[in-house]
């Protein structure tokens, strides 16, 4: 799939997430001084949005039940959640911040 915009670099700043739509999926996107990331935003042990969890360093804590994801490859770092989330790749081009599919 091509890369899609799902927001502009003015949108957020560093130490900010987002939750935006990108080929019909609902993604978390994380800007940090370091670059932009972004995985799936639905925590897979009960759905809680991890753009709306808090990040330190590079790792979200899921709001609901507290799993925690690493933002820059989905891994999972801590339960209740037995599984990973998918990352995907962040792009900015220009003031354009892109996710490649």
């Amino acid at each position: 799939m091509p890369k899609i915009t799902v927001a502009r670099v003015s949108d957020l700043a560093p130490g900010e997430a987002r939750l935006v739509q990108a080929g019909g999926r609902a993604i978390a996107l994380f800007r940090r001084d370091e670059g932009w990331y972004a995985i799936d935003n639905a925590c897979p042990h009960r759905g809680g949005s991890l753009a709306d969890g808090d990040v330190e360093g590079f790792v979200v804590t899921c709001p609901l039940h507290a799993s925690q994801f690493d933002i820059r490859t989905g891994a999972l770092i801590s339960p209740p959640a037995q599984s990973p989330v998918r990352a995907y790749r962040v792009a900015v081009t220009g003031d354009d911040v892109q996710i490649d599919l």
